[in-house]
């Protein structure tokens, strides 16, 4: 009998608890998880001859209490010793759920901010790995807040930024996609 009292109990507490897990997800027309980037999210610069373009990246489940959306695209394995931050944008309003494609270099969702990567400027800088480096992996990470906008402008460094979305994430959803040259 006090087999199942327990089991009853647990079946209950999980049904009653709030559970976001596999239910918010990032996804891109141009990216596929864990295949390789393409040509057009290449950067023009540094040795590489890609397009530049920032992907369309489109999300849904986010938890219920999401304020506003922060992106990061993040590569770990860069010869740094710190990784490199690609890409850095904040304040985005809860209900935009896609960023079309060049949109770094367009028209951002109003009160958007891009701010400064590890090329030293805001917006989208594409993948461009050492050559003869094995294909590094390329974080896309969407990040759901529990504030409307976080008190930082363009010129927030990508650590300054990762500070305020540990503190004050809900959740977040990632893909993950690899390049090397």
């Amino acid at each position: 009998m006090k087999r199942i009292c327990y089991l009853c109990i647990l079946t209950i507490l999980l049904a009653c608890t709030p559970s976001f897990a596999g239910t918010f997800s990032l996804t891109s027309p141009q990216l596929s998880p864990g295949g390789l980037m393409n040509n057009e999210q290449v950067l023009n610069g540094f040795g590489c001859t890609g397009e530049n373009i920032s992907p369309q990246l489109d999300w849904s489940g986010e938890p219920s209490a999401t304020k506003s959306f922060a992106l990061t695209v993040y590569d770990p394995d860069a010869p740094t010793g710190s990784g490199w931050w690609h890409w850095v944008m904040f304040n985005i309003p809860a209900d935009v759920h896609t960023l079309v494609k060049g949109v770094s270099e367009g028209k951002l969702p109003a009160g958007t901010v891009q701010s400064r990567t590890d090329f030293g400027s805001p917006g989208y800088g594409g993948a461009c790995p050492p050559v003869g480096n094995k294909p590094h992996r390329y974080q896309f990470t969407l990040w759901a807040l529990d504030t409307d906008t976080l008190p930082l402008d363009q010129n927030a460094p990508a650590a300054m930024v990762g500070f305020y979305l540990n503190k004050h994430q809900l959740g977040k959803a990632s893909l993950t996609v690899l390049y090397g040259r």
